[in-house]
């Protein structure tokens, strides 16, 4: 099965090089999950384009959901002040919602933007741009659009690593795949995290019961977490973090959804391990970008029968239909769903 291009991730190092080594070109589309590495990016393409003393003449900086044209081509326009070019920001664009017309404006600004002025679009945090529509697809063809994804596994752990240096701490790491485990993927959610464990942290080493401690859970590992000890019987544990999940301010359909992703999962690598697949097709057919991830699926779903797995995601599938049809109470419906998948409900 070949990978989907939304799989692949941006090699960032190599975006970074490209920038230093040819220098800012005229127009750049910035979008994707890792907001942290598009500011940093953005930051370094700034320092390229804005000499010192003459930042303040030759940063022009516009925002909003609706674009103004005329404002845009005011700032293309500009001649440089007291430097050798001009720096366009336009900060939460939502670029899907340009109409025709203004689509044809757009083009006929950004095919012509001087040899002094680079135009950069940052595109709202969650956004994607739809490749389909004719403003996405004259940005992509004049200019460079840069997707920055989360990371690869071997970067993102080496990245944790030297960020805890930096504070004077040392961590292992199957400690920085459990940090990923526990927070996510998201460098901008990881910063804060690494650094109250490293304040928390008595030893110059940082344990995976500092991480336990101290680090924020996010909603997926404690689906993930619940599923793995319902797969070893640990039911207490299981009904535990799902009180701690309705606590937590998350919808009911939402946590639903989550649990619903996990089963069908879990019943995926349940069959793989049947068939004798191994990790490899686990990540793919799963969308999982780390190893030790798809490790951990296949270990929970080991704990369980095939049947109970396929199941489960039946009873999913039937307890967002009563959420979404029916008067009864969702966390009702929630707690039943867990009841039914521990004791292996059948037909």
């Amino acid at each position: 099965m070949a990978k989907n291009d939304k799989d692949k991730k941006t090699d960032y190092g190599a975006v970074l090089r490209e920038l230093r080594d040819k220098g800012p070109e005229r127009l750049y589309l910035l979008w994707g999950a890792e907001d942290y590495l598009r500011e940093s990016f953005f930051e370094e393409l700034k320092k390229l384009c804005l000499d010192g003393g003459s930042a303040d003449f030759n940063h022009h900086r516009l925002t909003g959901v609706s674009l103004n044209l005329q404002k845009l081509t005011e700032a293309v326009d500009a001649v440089p002040f007291m430097g050798e070019r001009t720096l366009i920001e336009v900060h939460d664009f939502e670029i899907n919602s340009v109409k025709d017309e203004d689509a044809e404006r757009l083009k006929s600004i950004v095919s012509d933007i001087p040899e002094y002025s680079t135009v950069v679009l940052l595109l709202p945090i969650g956004y994607e741009p739809d490749g389909r529509l004719t403003a996405v697809k004259t940005i992509k063809k004049l200019g460079s659009a840069i997707e920055f994804t989360t990371q690869p596994q071997s970067l993102l752990i080496n990245w944790i690593s030297r960020r805890f240096a930096a504070i004077g701490k040392n961590i292992g790491r199957a400690e920085c795949e459990k940090l990923i485990f526990t927070s996510g993927e998201l460098m901008t959610r990881l910063i804060p995290e690494i650094d109250k464990i490293a304040g928390y942290a008595k030893s110059d080493t940082v344990t995976s019961a500092d991480i336990d401690r101290t680090a924020q859970r996010i909603p997926e590992a404690s689906v993930f977490e619940m599923t793995d000890r319902l797969s070893e019987k640990d039911y207490d544990r299981a009904a535990y973090l799902m009180a701690e999940l309705l606590q937590s301010g998350e919808h009911p359909i939402k946590i639903l959804a989550m649990i619903g992703f996990q089963m069908r999962r879990l019943y995926t690598a349940r069959v793989a391990l049947d068939r004798g697949l191994g990790r490899d097709f686990v990540m793919e057919s799963c969308g999982i970008s780390y190893s030790f991830l798809a490790d951990k699926l296949l270990k929970s779903a080991a704990g369980f029968k095939t049947a109970q797995l396929k199941r489960a995601v039946e009873l999913c599938a039937e307890s967002d239909y009563r959420m979404k049809s029916s008067s009864e109470d969702d966390e009702n419906i929630l707690k039943e769903l867990l009841l039914r998948v521990a004791v292996g409900d059948k037909k």
